[in-house]
C-alpha cells in the first residue's frame, strides 16, 4: 500500500507529525485519518522529540474500516536527524509494513542531507531502461524522507507556503512545491488557532516508470491541498488537513489529535 500509485497521500498520512527548533525538550503527539468518499480507510499515531537540535519520531500506521477487508496494511516509521538553523537534516529513516502475509521495508541513511545508502526489502524488480528513469549523480543531494519533507520551518504563517520541497521515499525523487492558497483558522483536540492553506504540486524527478497514469494524474490534474498549523511557539509548522485529487476521486487526510505533550 506504501508504495502504490497514492504513494503521495500515503506519505502525507504517515508523516504528519513534526520537529521542533527550540533547546528546551519539546514533545508532540499527532492522530490522524484517511478517508476515501466519506469512509475511513487509514489511520495513524505518532509522537515525536526535539532535544538540543536532535529530533526523532516513530509512529504507526494501518488499513481501517471497510479497507481492512481488501487490504490488511500495518507499519512503522522511524524518523531522526538534526536541525540546522530552518532545515531539517535526516540522519536516518526506516519503514516496515505488513500486507496480508507479505513484509517489506525501506531503510535509507543520511550524511550530511546527502542519500548514503538504500535499502529496499524485497529489492525491486529489474527496470525496463526503455520507460524507466533512473537516479542521477545528483539526484539524492539535500533531500528529505518523507516524515522530514513534511514539516515546514518559517518565521511565520505567511512565509510556510512559497517554497520547493525536495523528497525521496527510497526509490523516487519527486519535488513538491508548495504556493499560497488561503488562510483560516482550525479546531481539532490539542489546537485551536490559525491555519494556513497551500496548493501542492508534484514533479517527479527520478525513480519512476515513464506513462505510469497515477503520476501523470498526480503531476498535472490533481488537486491537492495542505492546510499547516504551529507546532507551539517553535517556528516549525505541520500538516493538520489535507486533500488529494486521485483519478477515482479524493483522499482527506485529517488530524483527530495535534498536540503538545509532557
Amino acid at each position: 500500500m506504501l508504495r502504490s500509485s497514492s504513494a503521495l497521500a500515503a506519505m502525507l498520512a504517515i508523516a504528519l507529525p513534526s520537529a521542533a527548533s527550540a533547546a528546551s525538550p519539546q514533545s508532540f503527539k499527532g492522530e490522524y485519518t484517511v478517508s476515501f468518499l466519506g469512509l475511513s480507510i487509514a489511520k495513524s499515531t505518532f509522537s515525536s522529540r526535539y532535544e538540543n537540535g536532535v529530533y526523532s519520531i516513530n509512529g504507526s500506521v494501518s488499513a481501517a474500516g471497510l479497507a481492512r477487508l481488501f487490504d490488511d496494511t500495518r507499519g512503522t516509521i522511524s524518523s531522526k536527524g538534526t536541525i540546522s538553523g530552518q532545515k531539517m537534516v535526516p540522519q536516518a529513516f526506516r519503514a516496515d509494513y505488513t500486507s496480508g502475509k507479505k513484509a517489506s521495508a525501506i531503510d535509507i541513511r543520511f550524511a550530511n542531507g546527502n542519500v548514503t545508502s538504500t535499502q529496499v526489502i524485497p529489492p525491486p524488480g529489474k527496470r525496463d531502461p526503455n520507460n524507466w528513469v533512473p537516479l542521477g549523480a545528483g539526484d539524492l543531494a539535500s533531500v528529505l524522507d518523507p516524515m522530514a519533507a513534511t514539516v515546514i520551518h518559517a518565521d511565520s504563517l505567511d512565509k510556510v507556503c512559497g517554497r520547493t520541497v525536495r523528497l525521496y521515499d527510497g526509490e523516487m525523487r519527486a519535488n513538491l512545491t508548495l504556493s499560497y492558497a488561503s488562510k483560516g483558522t482550525i479546531s481539532v483536540p490539542g489546537y485551536k488557532g490559525d491555519t494556513v492553506t497551500c496548493r501542492m504540486g508534484f514533479q517527479p524527478v527520478a525513480g519512476y516508470r515513464k506513462g505510469r497514469k497515477a503520476l501523470n494524474y498526480l503531476k498535472d490534474k490533481s488537486r491537492m491541498m495542505v492546510t499547516f498549523a504551529p507546532l507551539g511557539q517553535t517556528g516549525v509548522y505541520a500538516p493538520i488537513h489535507a486533500t488529494v485529487g486521485t483519478q477515482i476521486g479524493t483522499l482527506t487526510i485529517s488530524a483527530r489529535r495535534f498536540e503538545a505533550v509532557q
